[in-house]
């Protein structure tokens, strides 16, 4: 031992870190189990309390219900589900099945509050486990021998009775509470309650439900609810598959490639088979064009989750698009690692200039930086503004709408604009600006598979499109598309170089524009 340092005050600094350390355990667990958050789960406003029986248990409410699974962890999680929009308890129910069937988002939304709340517990209970100790030092030995003799006078024990007085009236002990109805319901499992006629897929086999006589006139919506789930696993798992196989062009070393998706509208079915394909063709980059949503509301919080779950390891840059109504969506998926672009130039797919906007038409949506009001035209003629006066050439204009960008390429100040919105793919076709500088715009089709507003469904409505981008030398240099057909069949465009030199049938500029019977202009309904 070092000269100068004494054995008790060794040993009296370590017992006041070991009991630190347990009064942090102990003051950190309690607080932890103690701990609710309310969020947006399988479109659902939930509270979500953890639990260290390792099971994660979905209470329901009073029709459907409860659910219970093994997490695999001794954590588990309490999630009670409270207000929705859905109008009716069929459509409620066939949502928890499409959810259901791609749990990658609520999962990990769900483990990222949990964690969230451990990690403060644990804060806070370091904090606080310092309180008794700071206050042991600074009343100082001589001062804690006088308590002490004082506490074994009769008014120290005067003392002591008084604040345990206190301690049991704050608690109320004697105070008791009505028995739970659940206490006199058992957990089954779900091949028991649904009956040996109706077939379970394998990942289902431990999951248990609990239920009343209510709830047993909901058994025909649940067996309906599982052949959705188990018709939505298999085609999507089919095709993220097939996907994973496709003779996709690789890139170069000095090559890289963005996966370009828009027009999600819910459908998170699709995430899982847009990655595949990315992954097949070496993408390291995203760019989403919008529509993650069918309206922009909070209750559609599970596709955002679900896209960032698919794409988080990824390098991603979006917008919002004309049905990704209001704040919502960007400031969700911002708060989730997203770049949000807002107008200005930031450093793209392999370290390309890069722009985009939200679409113009949604409310909340329509300004330039703080200001207000304005219409498509004058937002697409801002942002020509930003792009030609760039310090450097623009290589992605990334849109909603390729219109919103066509005052960009008429000026000829960026090498590509891209964006979706009409739900079936242009291009790439060649404009060659006034200045003499050669630009393309391209428009990809609906990666949800939308036919109306919202895509939700156990297989896709129309084709499925997701659009590959090459860069190199920090500009794009090639498009390659890949469609996944309604019968579960892909088609695989060929690779499309863009040429900045000139075409011989090269246009002068955009032809004018006609209102195109995109996804805005049709019934913002389910459809058939």
């Amino acid at each position: 031992m070092p000269s100068g340092v004494r054995p008790g005050r060794v040993l009296a600094t370590t017992v006041a870190v070991v009991v630190w350390a347990v009064l942090a355990v102990g003051i950190g667990t309690t607080l932890f189990l103690a701990d609710s958050r309310t969020v947006s789960v399988a479109s659902h406003d939930a509270v979500v309390r953890p639990t260290l029986d390792g099971e994660v248990v979905v209470r329901t409410g009073p029709v459907l219900p409860d659910l219970r699974l093994r997490s695999g962890s001794r954590i588990g999680v309490d999630v009670r589900l409270g207000k929705t929009e859905a109008r009716t308890t069929d459509e409620l129910v066939q949502r928890y099945a499409y959810i259901g069937s791609q749990p990658d988002g609520p999962r990990a939304k769900v483990e990222r509050v949990v964690v969230e709340m451990a990690r403060d517990a644990a804060l806070r209970g370091a904090v606080l486990a310092l309180v008794p100790l700071l206050v042991w030092a600074a009343v100082g030995r001589d001062r804690r021998r006088q308590l002490l003799r004082a506490g074994r006078s009769w008014r120290g024990a005067v003392t002591v009775l008084v604040v345990a007085g206190l301690v049991v009236v704050l608690v109320e002990p004697w105070r008791g509470e009505d028995p739970q109805v659940d206490d006199d319901r058992d957990w089954v499992s779900l091949e028991q309650w649904l009956g040996a006629a109706v077939p379970l897929p394998e990942e289902v086999a431990g999951l248990e439900v609990r239920g009343d006589v209510t709830t047993d006139q909901t058994r025909r919506l649940v067996e309906s609810a599982v052949d959705t789930y188990t018709k939505s696993k298999e085609w999507y798992a089919a095709a993220a598959e097939d996907a994973a196989g496709l003779g996709l062009r690789q890139p170069a070393e000095d090559e890289t490639v963005a996966l370009l998706v828009s027009d999600r509208h819910d459908n998170i079915g699709m995430d899982a088979v847009a990655r595949a394909i990315g992954d097949a063709a070496g993408a390291t980059t995203v760019l989403d064009a919008g529509d993650d949503t069918s309206t922009g509301k909070a209750w559609e919080a599970f596709s955002l989750d679900s896209v960032t779950a698919a794409f988080d390891d990824l390098d991603r840059w979006g917008v919002a698009g004309n049905h990704d109504n209001g704040p919502f969506v960007r400031d969700y998926l911002a708060d989730r690692g997203w770049r949000m672009l807002d107008g200005e130039v930031v450093e793209g797919p392999g370290g390309s200039p890069l722009i985009g906007i939200d679409d113009p038409r949604s409310s909340g949506l329509g300004a330039w930086r703080d200001e207000t009001g304005l219409s498509f035209t004058e937002v697409g003629e801002r942002l020509a503004d930003e792009v030609c006066e760039a310090d450097e050439r623009i290589a992605t204009v990334l849109v909603h709408d390729a219109n919103l960008g066509r005052e960009v390429l008429d000026r000829g100040c960026a090498d590509l604009v891209v964006g979706g919105h009409l739900h079936v793919a242009s291009g790439p076709t060649q404009v060659i600006g006034e200045n003499g500088e050669v630009g393309h715009t391209f428009t990809t089709g609906t990666t949800g598979g939308a036919a109306y507003a919202i895509a939700i469904g156990s297989k896709i409505r129309r084709t499925a499109s997701v659009t590959l981008i090459t860069y190199r030398d920090e500009r794009p240099v090639g498009l390659q598309e890949v469609d996944l057909l309604t019968n579960g069949v892909f088609e695989v465009g060929d690779y499309t170089e863009l040429s900045y030199e000139p075409e011989p049938a090269g246009e002068t500029g955009l032809p004018p524009v006609t209102p195109a019977p995109g996804p805005s202009a049709l019934p913002e309904t389910e459809g058939p």
